[in-house]
């Protein structure tokens, strides 16, 4: 039963970051398009750790913290970049 539900959320997040590649490239708007970036880096970190749990492996964790760290800091380069503001400060 807890593999099936694995399997299903491993599909449901896929099908979650093939949506959202689809409003990386058809967005409106740039910021749309960042929008549509910080939620597929999401989508990754919830796989990553979806395949940790299903694997029984804690190095997956590990992967999912430094997504999430690198994701949080080009979301905050790139909306800087959209202000017009210098990005190294």
């Amino acid at each position: 039963m807890l593999r099936a539900a694995l399997h299903f959320a491993s599909a449901a997040v896929a099908l979650a970051m093939l949506l959202s590649l689809y409003r990386l490239v058809r967005g409106p708007s740039l910021p749309d398009r960042i929008v549509a970036l910080d939620t597929l880096y999401i989508n990754t970190i919830a796989l990553v750790m979806l395949v940790g749990i299903q694997l029984s492996q804690a190095v997956f964790f590990e992967v999912g913290l430094l997504v999430a760290m690198m994701g949080f800091v080009g979301t905050v380069a790139l909306c800087k970049y959209v202000l017009g503001r210098s990005i190294i400060e």
